[in-house]
């Protein structure tokens, strides 16, 4: 490993565990300390019906691999994804996700190579296509973020929402104290690792009064990273969410620490 300096994913368990191990393998220190939890919505009725109207639906806009995961879990049997509506997706994580489910390549729609991985990035991609009177689903979590929404509906698009899944606040068990403790006992020597703003929000119900000004953090979005920053965070820097990416983030940390 790398002296001097611990990487905290704060990713859900499952999706933070393949990065502990991509980080680890690049000469990291590197742990998880999941600051959210992902469950299915207490009812799952609305998501098995929103299946009966992708038929009619242009675009299906995933805003995660969750999304994936909990749309396509209560995929009614006889019903088949139809070739005529798109899948969206802003970044290679939920692309991965609509392939394990089974979509070929020419049914998924994703920002353009080289650009980022964000919602503005796949509009810049769709806002050319007609949309005046379009129905477009968007599958995301109880609570999400409308800007999408609100420029395919400007574009003259139908938008509706279907909530598949809803983010909670894990409660951490001995290891993820243990390690909280030792984050906020020496921050300088650690590095925080976000790709959502509730996680940055968890960490500060956790963890209320601990000054985090010395420590770094990765966001992978500037939202994200403007959120870090009002939690005190005073080294924030905007990383793609490419392993690759953050990996050579981290290692520029490293050299110049």
């Amino acid at each position: 490993m790398i002296d001097g300096l611990r990487v905290i994913v704060t990713r859900p368990l499952a999706q933070a565990m393949p990065w502990v191990e991509a980080l680890r393998e690049a000469g990291f220190d590197a742990e998880a300390l999941p600051l959210l939890d992902i469950e299915p919505v207490a009812d799952l009725a609305p998501v098995r019906e929103a299946w009966a109207r992708v038929a009619g639906t242009v675009l299906v806009m995933f805003v995660s691999a969750n999304a994936v995961q909990h749309f396509f879990a209560v995929q009614p049997d006889d019903t088949a994804w139809p070739l005529s509506a798109l899948a969206g997706s802003t970044g290679p994580g939920t692309t991965a996700a609509l392939q394990q489910a089974g979509l070929p390549a020419a049914c998924i729609v994703e920002p353009l190579p080289g650009a980022a991985f964000d919602s503005e990035a796949l509009w810049s991609r769709l806002k050319a296509r007609n949309w005046q009177g379009q129905r477009v689903m968007v599958v995301r979590g109880e609570d999400g973020r409308d800007w999408l929404s609100e420029q395919l509906r400007e574009a003259g698009a139908v938008v509706e929402h279907v909530a598949a899944y809803r983010r909670v606040s894990p409660t951490p068990d001995d290891n993820a104290r243990a390690l909280l403790a030792a984050a906020a006992a020496e921050p300088a020597s650690h590095c925080w690792f976000f790709t959502s703003s509730e996680a940055v929000g968890h960490l500060r119900e956790l963890a209320r009064g601990v000054d985090w000004s010395r420590s770094r953090a990765l966001a992978t979005h500037l939202r994200i990273a403007q959120t870090a920053r009002l939690a005190g965070f005073g080294d924030v820097r905007l990383v793609d969410s490419r392993p690759t990416a953050v990996v050579e983030a981290i290692a520029q940390i490293q050299a110049h620490s």
